[in-house]
């Protein structure tokens, strides 16, 4: 049964509050909390609280929450009434962001893969909005990210970060070729899809895995550019 299924097969259980759900279901621990029920409503949560942080929930972002979470056709409904309800609910975000940090260890690699899909939805109308801005930097806090950890995030989604690949890779412009490089590995073992396949963690969020990897070789290949010269 796909995590979607069980999704529809719990509507009853949520009931019209998605953070009394998520409590209850706290209460119980799963030994892979990437496949569990409760992160993933969680997950559906935060986005449509993310599509809301600007006051207007738009058709794009709808779109861009059905790239991160690629559901299949027959679940759609079930999945729009969890998102729905969320969007309503009167658990502010910060509850469901504690939900899911709970869960895992602050600064988990999957709490990152979370901000790069609510950073996928708040971009889909071509603009990441100062109050949309907010909202993320206060999931990151709640998941363990300093400031300075979530500028790096920040800089794979939002300009002037694109035009630094120092900032991508969380270094000051001034880092040594060495501490470039130690910082490379150690982002792409952190980071690496193949780590997350191997811990089950969800094919919506291995693909986002793929994207940051992807980000993190292009400002790789900047810098050695830069010092081959």
């Amino acid at each position: 049964m796909s995590i979607w299924t069980r999704i529809a097969d719990n509507l009853s259980a949520i009931g019209d509050s998605v953070g009394a759900f998520l409590a209850a279901l706290a209460r119980s621990r799963t030994a892979v909390p990437e496949k569990s029920i409760g992160f993933t409503i969680g997950m559906i949560a935060l986005g449509a609280k993310m599509a809301k942080a600007d006051g207007t929930v738009t058709q794009d972002e709808i779109m861009a929450f059905k790239q991160v979470f690629n559901v299949p056709e027959k679940d759609l409904a079930a999945v729009a009434r969890v998102f729905n309800l969320a969007k309503q609910d009167t658990a502010g975000f910060e509850t469901y962001a504690r939900q899911i940090a709970k869960l895992f260890k602050s600064k988990a690699p999957i709490l990152e893969d979370v901000l790069d899909g609510l950073f996928h939805i708040a971009k889909a109308d071509n603009a990441v909005h100062p109050a949309e801005l907010e909202y993320l930097r206060r999931v990151a806090t709640i998941f363990g990210f300093a400031e300075t950890e979530f500028t790096r995030i920040k800089a794979r989604h939002v300009a002037p970060g694109h035009d630094d690949p120092y900032l991508v890779l969380g270094l000051d412009a001034s880092a040594h070729v060495v501490d470039v490089k130690r910082r490379y590995r150690k982002l792409v073992r952190e980071h690496h899809p193949d780590r997350h396949i191997a811990a089950g963690v969800p094919e919506e969020l291995v693909a986002i895995a793929n994207e940051r990897l992807q980000h993190i070789n292009e400002a790789y290949g900047r810098i050695m550019k830069e010092h081959a010269v």
